[in-house]
């Protein structure tokens, strides 16, 4: 039997992507899995609007995941959203608006799911934080602050809950094969040499996949990885830790 099996979960922006990929991987290992995304397919069982930006949406959507599921053992914050540019290529308003979704969005969300994690006996919370909080990239000033702000709070919060019986981690992935990515390469001026750029970045030469991603946030979320917490996992090709010589 799955070390899963009975374990609730609740992954937010699980509709696609990435965190379709994960909520895909915990269904497969046993997990019974509520959706959280602000694109949620209604007609679909275990799915539910939410908009991590809006404290009165979050509170809605976990309880009533919760009450759905009986529970709620795991939560993954996925949800987040991309910003391209420099220091100056972002307003107030989009800084507060990324900031309001990539990083406070976990805090409404694990907040209101909270009590629910004191009560289980397997609690765990994985964030998908990214190379860009540990590796400076051109063009991502914002988006960069906003994810190393979640590493930041990932650990915070590791050590708030540990005594709880309550783990946190966090996920980096690098450049993944996202929808998000495919739109900003199908918008520059030469898809193909852009994508070879990003791929060529990573050492292992390729883009991250998104089942990649959600096998590692499986393993963070497992009952098995007990004494696993505080920590960010790289899942980008060794971008953030390898130095390769040129061939």
């Amino acid at each position: 039997m799955s070390e899963f099996a009975g374990l609730k979960a609740i992954v937010t922006g699980g509709a696609s992507g990435i965190g379709a990929a994960i909520v895909a991987e915990l269904e497969r290992q046993g997990a019974a899995v509520a959706v959280l995304d602000l694109n949620a397919d209604q007609a679909k069982p275990l799915q539910f609007t939410c908009d991590v930006a809006d404290t009165g949406s979050v509170n809605a959507a976990v309880a009533a995941a919760a009450d759905a599921l009986g529970g709620i053992d795991i939560v993954v914050n996925n949800a987040g959203i991309g910003a391209a540019g420099d220091i100056a290529g972002n307003d107030d308003a989009e800084w507060a608006r990324v900031f309001s979704i990539n990083v406070t969005g976990i805090s409404r969300v694990t907040r209101a799911a909270l009590p629910l994690l004191r009560a289980s006996d397997h609690a765990a919370v994985v964030n998908t934080s990214s190379i860009g909080a540990t590796a400076g990239l051109p063009q991502r000033a914002l988006y960069s602050a906003s994810k190393g702000a979640v590493l930041s709070l990932t650990r915070a919060m590791a050590a708030d809950h540990l005594r709880e019986g309550i783990r946190v981690n966090a996920v980096s992935p690098g450049t993944a094969d996202t929808p998000w990515v495919g739109r900003l390469l199908s918008a520059a001026e030469d898809p193909a040499y852009e994508r070879a750029q990003l791929e060529a970045r990573q050492p292992h030469g390729r883009l991250v996949s998104a089942d990649e991603v959600a096998h590692a946030v499986a393993y963070l979320a497992s009952p098995r990885a007990t004494s696993t917490t505080g920590v960010s996992l790289a899942v980008d090709g060794g971008m953030q830790e390898l130095r390769l010589r040129k061939e």
